[in-house]
């Protein structure tokens, strides 16, 4: 392990995995002619810890030993503590020519050398057991489940890394300190105590009310650590948040906090993360962590029951608090008081009190429906912020993806969608149709599964970024496939609206009215793969409308969707 040779109070050895600039250089030669693996957001998210020593002690992608230790004990294989298995997934294609000994170019989004991976092991994983031992479940409700299992390549690299350049962040670059500039800073300014906050949302007064209550207990200086890597599907944009935080930091007594950005992909791993938590926190130089109730978790199970107990991180962290370097601050939820005009910790209110809350969803439904924020919950700068970035439903882009059958009647009904939502003003509209997709976007492609959501998932793309600049993207490909539906509405909902309408026409119906003849070429065998025939349609689970072509004209249908779209608030 190449360690840096700064030891510091409180946070014990770092990890520093750059190279000189020297040996950069010459790493960037030698990596033109080695195999070279593109990240994903996730990935750089980890490699930046990695290299930053924000993963201390790790000194690259877990090894087999390590990840089977970290999977049952918690522990890398040397006993070390360490939670979340942190791994280089890769496809079988690329892993196909990687042996023991392989050196690989870690490589951005823009082609740009980061890292060389020196392969000392290459697996494929149990990735359901992963899931069972670490989230505690395989309900793909859970986000960092369903992004093991429907997202992450098969096979696990593990192995050294040797850092040329860290990520390039063009975004608050003021705010963004590795671990070592965290600890000079602390040190320069004389900062031996350091209480550290984690968040993924927005900051409202509760928040301000715990960060402030635990600085003054501890009588130590707070450091505000945001999370602006990857966080959960649907969470609020770190640009918006990280503004948000700056309104919200100048209500702090001045020069006793400090706010610095961590480019963490979370897992939402409830306890296990906030451990993962603390040692990062502890690599970051603080002294001690706050964690709240429910900390990194990721809400309800399929079921409707929570997936982590409220505090069941708390009772983690307090499990390993002697080997863990960091103490941990426990705080209960706080709720406003009505009587009092203060919060305080929900166990501290008398029966005779009024205790006022208002949870994520909630101010989620009153930013979408352009609905009142008291001020007692939060500061009018941050909601006005909130505001701009999240406009309520009538004001945002939003998309109409159709699926069903060929001949079930999507394009007749998409067309004529596109007519009344033109005729009625406000929006830009497009028709994204599945056959001019295929002329215009998706030519080259075949009607394989493999091609078949290559072709979704860019109609999801277009749709995404129509959706995003608030306009109306309306989609009408036959998308047969449960997997990239959901894919596309997890794209489009980052952004805006999403509405999926399931054309459910019967498939003896769509083949009576097949003019192309397709259907019965493909009953010949004459097409391959043809849905419904030789492919399955995976029927949607929960679309927001259902429609039956049979006992309704296209007319008729468009005039349902608008009166769902009316219903649901995105028209007025």
């Amino acid at each position: 392990m190449s360690e840096s040779h700064l030891i510091e109070p409180h946070g014990g050895k770092l990890m520093d995995l750059f190279v000189g600039e020297d040996k950069a250089e010459a790493l960037k030669k030698e990596a033109v002619d080695l195999p070279s693996w593109d990240l994903t957001d996730r990935q750089i998210c980890d490699l930046e810890l990695l290299l930053t020593g924000g993963f201390s002690p790790l000194d690259g992608f877990l090894r087999k030993a390590d990840y089977d230790s970290v999977v049952e004990t918690m522990r890398l294989a040397d006993g070390t503590l360490w939670p979340m298995p942190v791994m280089l997934d890769v496809s079988r294609e690329f892993a196909e020519d990687v042996t023991t000994g392989t050196r690989i170019a870690l490589r951005d989004g823009e082609g740009v050398v980061i890292a060389i991976l020196n392969v000392e092991d290459a697996w494929e994983a149990d990735r359901e057991k992963e899931a069972e031992k670490v989230f505690g479940t395989t309900d793909n409700a859970h986000p960092g489940v369903a992004h093991l299992l429907e997202n992450t390549q098969p096979v696990y690299l593990g192995g050294r890394v040797e850092g040329l350049e860290a990520p390039t962040h063009y975004d608050f670059k003021h705010l963004r300190e590795t671990p070592k500039e965290l600890r000079e800073r602390f040190a320069k300014s004389g900062w031996n105590k350091v209480v550290a906050f984690q968040t993924r949302n927005p900051m409202h007064r509760a928040h301000q009310e715990i960060t402030l209550r635990a600085a003054r207990q501890l009588e130590a200086n707070l450091l505000i650590h945001p999370v602006v890597g990857m966080t959960k599907p649907g969470d609020i944009d770190h640009y918006t948040r990280v503004r948000c935080y700056e309104h919200i930091l100048r209500r702090y007594p001045e020069q006793t906090t400090h706010m610095s950005l961590l480019p963490l992909a979370m897992r939402m791993g409830g306890p296990r993360e906030a451990v993962w938590h603390a040692i990062i926190r502890k690599n970051h130089g603080c002294t001690h962590f706050i964690v709240g109730r429910d900390h990194a978790g990721p809400g309800k199970g399929s079921d409707g029951e929570d997936l982590y107990g409220p505090y069941d991180a708390q009772e983690m962290v307090k499990e390993y608090a002697e080997e863990l370097g960091i103490e941990m601050v426990p705080f209960q939820m706080m709720v406003y008081v009505k009587e009092r005009a203060e919060y305080a910790p929900i166990d501290e209110v008398g029966e005779d009190e009024t205790a006022l809350k208002l949870s994520g969803t909630e101010v989620r439904r009153r930013l979408q429906e352009g609905l009142d924020i008291p001020e007692w919950f939060s500061y009018p700068e941050v909601v006005e912020e909130l505001r701009k970035t999240h406009p309520p439903k009538h004001k945002q882009g939003l998309t109409v993806f159709f699926t069903g059958l060929s001949g079930s009647g999507k394009s007749t009904i998409a067309n004529a969608l596109m007519v009344k939502l033109m005729e009625q003003g406000g929006r830009r509209v497009t028709l994204l149709d599945g056959d001019l997709v295929r002329k215009h976007l998706s030519s080259e492609l075949g009607f394989s599964k493999e091609h078949r959501d290559i072709n979704i998932r860019r109609i999801g793309y277009v749709a995404s970024e129509i959706t995003k600049n608030g306009g109306v993207a309306i989609c009408a490909p036959i998308a047969p496939y449960r997997q990239t539906r959901r894919e596309v509405r997890a794209m489009v909902e980052e952004v805006g609206g999403f509405v999926e309408v399931h054309v459910a026409t019967p498939l003896e119906v769509c083949e009576a009215r097949d003019r192309k003849g397709l259907y019965a070429k493909a009953r010949k065998g004459i097409i391959k793969e043809f849905t419904g025939i030789s492919d399955p349609y995976e029927e949607p689970e929960n679309p927001e409308l259902v429609i039956d072509t049979q006992d309704c004209s296209p007319e008729e249908a468009a005039n349902r969707i608008l009166l769902k779209l009316e219903h649901l608030g995105y028209f007025r």
